[in-house]
Parts: structure tokens; C-alpha cells; sequence
């Protein structure tokens, strides 16, 4: 997917990965992250979101929760949209501080005490139950936690397995209950995916969920007698320096950058001219070659929505199209189409994923843009140390 853009605008990447495959300071699937193009990115993208009045919650989910990754972002964008409980401990462990919690995944009742000690921005809730035990926890620790009400996805315009959200239908009788709360206070609304990047042409454009959460963020502020734009309005999916004048003009308050820090959104794919560098490559290694003659890549990095398209062979600078896997498929391999590879060589590959459903390795480089290339450490998907193969 993301292949022809990382070989046009960072190609020492491609490079160094390959050279730190073949010396053996890596194995088979790794991603090999470029510190300074995600710290170059995160730079962009604060200094966009400023000079349009924008707050960014930085998410990190898709680059394997990892602390130098965390602390080279932190520094320009301070605070973080945890997808859930653990990757929250995780990002505050590297230093980073908590913005919004509880979006895509709710905050389970019995972690919210040790959440909630981190003084959040905001958290978010589905419900009027979830609502409930905030507030008790809140409670209990004298706070009152300004939280976000998740709004439920327009039909067709959500994603399987992130289903939730208060009805616009039902917003007003959530609001009369929340009121009833004492450790809570309703500060704004989101909803997801609010952008999406069109087909073909990876523009980002609204989608139905973004006019229900301007909508519900109305009602909110007429039961409170304040004007709409005092409420937050996050809106996520898609956050990138593209989309930021975006939200400015549709209203929103905060953006939650994930995939742009790294240079990966759809858009990116199609238009390698964007702001944002790409910043990571996906290393592999011919495992074996078939009868037929298609390779097999060992696999455990591969993301079933990752829209890969083919891998380079550097010893041969061979482009081996990445075959379809059907849904029964376990990574162990992922087979190319017949070409010049053997088993031992390196693969190169490029491509939307989420680090934290893998069993990958992330190896962080530092110095490429300088020309001086570091491997400063290697992690597994949840941010800790692993030893180099």
C-alpha cells in the first residue's frame, strides 16, 4: 500500500532496514520505525493544529505502544487518546499525559479508581451505567471528571466489533441522568470514525457520524444554556496535516492523530507528496518457495485490513505481489506471487497496520535523517525491551 511512497520520500529507511536484516540485528517480522520522521510529523501536526485553534490527543495503538516512539511525540503533542486501560498505563509509564479515555474501548469498572488518579482531560462513556460508575469513582477520589458522550454511529458509517454510543434519539434522557451525577460533568461529545478517506482517492471527507455529534453537541449546550462552541468536539479518524483545516471549519475542538504520525494514512498511499514522512517499514524473510515457485513470508505482522500490495526483494529488487489471504488464514506465511527470491532473503514491505494485534517485533532507528542511522532498541507490541536475535 504505502511501498512506491516510502521508496520516494524515505528511502534510507528502506535501506537500513534491509542492511539491519541482513547483518542479523533483526529478525523476520519487525517493523523498523524512523524516530526522527514520527518526531518530524508530530511537529507538523501541533504546529498545524495551533495555528488553526485545534487541540490532538495522540494515539499510538498502530506503532506497539512503544516509549521512545511515546516520548519523541509527547514532546510536541503532549497528551494522549488511550484506547484502552492497559495502553493507557503504558503511554503514562513513558511520560506522557492523559487526554481522553475510554473512547474506542470503555474503561472496565474496577481499573477507573487508578485511571481516573491521572487526572484525565476527559473520559469517555457509552452509557448512562458507565456514566454511573465514573462518577462513583470519582467520587471516591473528590474529583469531578469531565467526560465526553460517546455518540452511536449513523448506520453503515461505524466499524464491526466498536459498536456503541448513546442514541441521538435518547440524548436528552442521557443528559437528565448524567445531571443526577455528582462526579461527573457532561464537557463535550465525539463519535467515530468522523472522517474517512474516500476511496481512490484518499481525500478525507465527513462522514455521517460527524453532523450527529455537531447535532448532539446543540442539544447539550441548549439543556446547559451555553453557546455549542464552549463544549468540546472530538473527531476522530483520519487526523492528519490534510484533514486538520477540516475539523477547524466543521467545528471540532480536538483531532486524534494516529496513523499521520507515521505517514500512513489512505492519502498517503495515493498522494506521496503530503506533509507527513513515512516512518515505518514492515521487515520480513523468505521462508521456503512452493512447487509452484510463489515464496512464503514468514509472517505475525501481517493486518487483515492493511491493503498491502507487494513486497521488495532487495538482492534482486524484485516486486513480488502479495497474494489474498481468505479469512481462515493464520499468519504464519504470507505467500508472493512467483518471482526472483529464494529462502534467506530479505523482504520489504509497506502497509496500513496495528502493531498492537501483532506479535511483532518494533525496532526504533534514530539518525536517518542525519544520514547516521542508530538502532537505539527493539520491543514487542506492548512497549517492552526484547533482545536483539
Amino acid at each position: 500500500m504505502f511501498l512506491d511512497t516510502v521508496l520516494a520520500r524515505n528511502p534510507r529507511l528502506v535501506a537500513c532496514a534491509t542492511e539491519l536484516h541482513r547483518s542479523g540485528a533483526i529478525g523476520p517480522d519487525t517493523y523498523v520505525m524512523d524516530l526522527d520522521a514520527v518526531a518530524a510529523n508530530a511537529s507538523l501536526l501541533a504546529e498545524e493544529a495551533g495555528r488553526l485553534g485545534l487541540s490532538l490527543w495522540f494515539v499510538v495503538k498502530q506503532l506497539g505502544r512503544n516509549p521512545e516512539l511515546i516520548r519523541a511525540i509527547a514532546r510536541h503533542i503532549p497528551r494522549f487518546a488511550a484506547i484502552d486501560a492497559p495502553e493507557a498505563g503504558a503511554l503514562h509509564a513513558a511520560g506522557a499525559q492523559a487526554g481522553n479515555l475510554g473512547h474506542l474501548v470503555q474503561i472496565p469498572h474496577r481499573a477507573l479508581p487508578g485511571m481516573l488518579a491521572r487526572r484525565p482531560e476527559a473520559v469517555t462513556v457509552y452509557d448512562l451505567a458507565n456514566a454511573r460508575a465514573v462518577s462513583e469513582a470519582a467520587g471516591r477520589l473528590g474529583l469531578v471528571q469531565d467526560i465526553l458522550v460517546r455518540i452511536e454511529a449513523a448506520p453503515g458509517a461505524g466499524y464491526p466489533g466498536q459498536e456503541g454510543g448513546v442514541p441521538p434519539a435518547g440524548l436528552e434522557a442521557f443528559a437528565a441522568g448524567v445531571e443526577r451525577l455528582p462526579g461527573v460533568r457532561i464537557a463535550g461529545v465525539t463519535a467515530f470514525p468522523c472522517l474517512q478517506c474516500a476511496p481512490g482517492t484518499g481525500r478525507p471527507l465527513p462522514t455521517p457520524n460527524l453532523p450527529l455529534a455537531l447535532r448532539a453537541r446543540e442539544v447539550l449546550a441548549a439543556r446547559a444554556g451555553a453557546d455549542p462552541a464552549e463544549l468540546l468536539l472530538s473527531a476522530p479518524g483520519a487526523t492528519s496535516m490534510a484533514s486538520l483545516p477540516l475539523l477547524a471549519r466543521l467545528g471540532a475542538t480536538h483531532g486524534e492523530p494516529g496513523h499521520a504520525l507515521t505517514g500512513t494514512t489512505p492519502l498517503h498511499a495515493v498522494d506521496p507528496g503530503q506533509p507527513e514522512t513515512p516512518g515505518y517499514v514492515y521487515v520480513s524473510e523468505v521462508a521456503h518457495v512452493l512447487a509452484d515457485g510463489r515464496p512464503a513470508l514468514f509472517g505475525g505482522g501481517f493486518y487483515p485490513r492493511s491493503g498491502v500490495g507487494s513486497a521488495l526483494i532487495p538482492r534482486t529488487g524484485a516486486r513480488l505481489a502479495v497474494q489474498h489471504a481468505p479469512a481462515e488464514h493464520i499468519d504464519y506465511y504470507r505467500l508472493l506471487s512467483p518471482g526472483d527470491a529464494r529462502p534467506g532473503d530479505t523482504a520489504v514491505l509497506a502497509f496500513r497496520t496495528q502493531v498492537f494485534v501483532t506479535r511483532s517485533t518494533v525496532a526504533v532507528v534514530s539518525g536517518l535523517s542525519g544520514g547516521a542511522p542508530e538502532l537505539t532498541g527493539c520491543y514487542d507490541p506492548w512497549g517492552r525491551p526484547v533482545a536483539e536475535p
